[in-house]
């Protein structure tokens, strides 16, 4: 049993833990938290089963199909929800709309695709219905990859370097002469395809089903508060921190009770660290 909720902890919290990344990666370069993180983790399930499942193409061309169709989304939530919020005023209004068109993009799909969880496809087969099946270890595989694939492109490559100089001072970079526009657009892309891997890869133990939206929306975001905002490794600590509490939760009180306990641990962990448990602390002058 232990072994068990090891296994279903860590791969939970692989999956938490790449929508909380999908999240800092659209914050870094906007400020802002768009609410369509979790809807995209939604249609990684749902369109790796339509791809691989319903029209029957390899795995490997599904789940190419399945981040194309996430970096689209992530471009149209730019243009559409954030880039005009980003004119005005009132930023704060990135609220409604980004949340508008997760709800948007949560209805359509239960309208075209089905309002039932419906299966996705075994990728690899292999070990059975062990711990060490594919629903497992894939998530954890996708999410080590993301993590490790992030910091190479930050630290080792010019488009890296720009994304940092952004999300550390737009305003900067824009007077040193970088397309901040072109930028961004990229880094929504960019987040679009990460949150639909972070489906692809979870969607054995997710299903593709419509309404696992909002639940990875909330669930997602409690890594990047607990590890920091804009800080991925921190997202990863916290998701899988998260996955192993609430598993183990589920099978001590189960129920209801495990998301009050899931809750509980939220609140005493802002309580504690108010800028998350990896992040710094920020001062300004006074």
């Amino acid at each position: 049993m232990l072994v068990s909720i090891l296994a279903s902890g860590l791969a939970v919290g692989a999956i938490y833990a790449l929508i909380g990344i999908t999240y800092n990666t659209m914050f870094s370069t906007s400020r802002v938290m768009s609410f369509t993180a979790g809807q995209l983790g939604m249609l990684g399930g749902v369109l790796g089963s339509l791809f691989s499942l319903r029209l029957g193409l390899p795995w490997p061309l599904g789940l190419l199909a399945t981040l194309a169709c996430g970096a689209l989304v992530g471009i149209v939530t730019e243009f559409v929800a954030v880039r005009p919020v980003l004119k005005s005023l009132e930023q704060h209004l990135y609220v409604l709309s980004t949340l508008a068109l997760a709800l948007m993009i949560q209805q359509v799909t239960a309208i075209t695709w089905s309002t039932e969880p419906q299966p996705f496809p075994r990728l690899l087969g292999g070990f059975g219905e062990t711990v060490l099946d594919e629903k497992f270890w894939l998530p954890v595989a996708a999410c080590l990859i993301v993590v490790v694939g992030l910091e190479l492109l930050y630290r080792r490559t010019l488009l890296g370097h720009a994304f940092l100089a952004v999300a550390e001072d737009n305003f900067a970079a824009r007077a040193l002469g970088l397309p901040e526009r072109r930028l961004r657009v990229m880094s929504y892309a960019l987040a679009g395809a990460i949150g639909a891997l972070a489906g692809y890869a979870g969607g054995e133990l997710l299903l593709a089903f419509f309404a696992n939206g909002p639940h990875l929306n909330f669930y997602g975001f409690i890594p990047v508060a607990l590890g920091g905002l804009g800080n991925n490794r921190g997202a990863l600590v916290g998701g899988l921190v998260l996955g192993l509490f609430q598993q183990t939760a589920n099978f001590v009180v189960g129920g209801i009770f495990a998301s009050v306990a899931v809750f509980t641990l939220f609140i005493v962990v802002l309580l504690a660290a108010p800028q998350g448990l990896l992040g710094a602390s920020q001062a300004r002058r006074v």
